[in-house]
């Protein structure tokens, strides 16, 4: 069902006991799913990476790609393939034909946390795989953070001043190596409550790629 890999490093990591605890027990009850730190997804080389919050329960952490066979990447990969970053717009498990075109994509928590919120320690603690993500990029990249959570982790990341970069929908932050944009993050609950809808999160992709050229 899924592929059985990790990130280098982030893959045997136990440093957030809740953590690693309640990935044992998902384990015991879910055994076939992937309940894994969940690595980094497509081309290693691309200038483009987007960062999410950390693995949802039924989605990445059953299938052990980001924002596969959940809701949130019902909307990302259709955005990704409509201009381009995606060879086709759906993604349902980690195993299909789908690839990333000068894409990546990551999470700021590479762990699923209970009720899908990581306490402040833990995001800190992932933040040095993260880290290491970033560093690895080219550059002239373009980073696409969903969320404040995956905002805040990308300033820690670069090891920026958080108070020099306030987070907020389609904001731009320009960076040494290259441009952070801002979106709200593609949740059931955003888009359900039409926080974020098709056009707004369209748009941030659309400036992506200009930037990208």
């Amino acid at each position: 069902m899924t592929s059985k890999k990790a990130p280098p490093g982030a893959s045997h990591c136990q440093q957030c006991p809740r953590l690693a605890q309640f990935l044992a027990d998902v384990r015991v009850q879910y055994p076939d799913y992937f309940a894994r730190p969940v690595p980094a997804f497509g081309d290693k080389n691309a200038r483009l990476c987007i960062i999410g919050l950390a693995p949802g329960m039924h989605g990445a952490n059953a299938t052990g790609r980001p924002f596969t066979g959940d809701h949130a990447g019902i909307l990302l990969y259709q955005t990704l393939h409509k201009f381009g970053f995606a060879s086709a717009p759906e993604s349902l498990a980690a195993n299909d034909s789908l690839k990333l075109l000068n894409c990546r994509i990551t999470n700021a928590v590479k762990c699923l946390p209970p009720q899908n919120k990581p306490v402040g320690a833990e995001v800190n603690t992932c933040n040095q795989w993260l880290a290491q993500e970033l560093k690895a990029l080219p550059d002239a990249y373009v980073l696409v953070a969903l969320g404040g959570i995956a905002h805040k982790a990308v300033i820690r990341a670069l090891a920026l001043k958080q108070s020099d970069y306030s987070f907020g929908h389609g904001i731009e932050h320009r960076l040494e190596r290259g441009i952070l944009i801002d979106s709200y993050h593609c949740s059931r609950y955003n888009t359900q409550t039409r926080r974020l809808t098709t056009p707004m999160f369209e748009k941030v992709f659309k400036r992506a790629k200009t930037l990208l050229k």
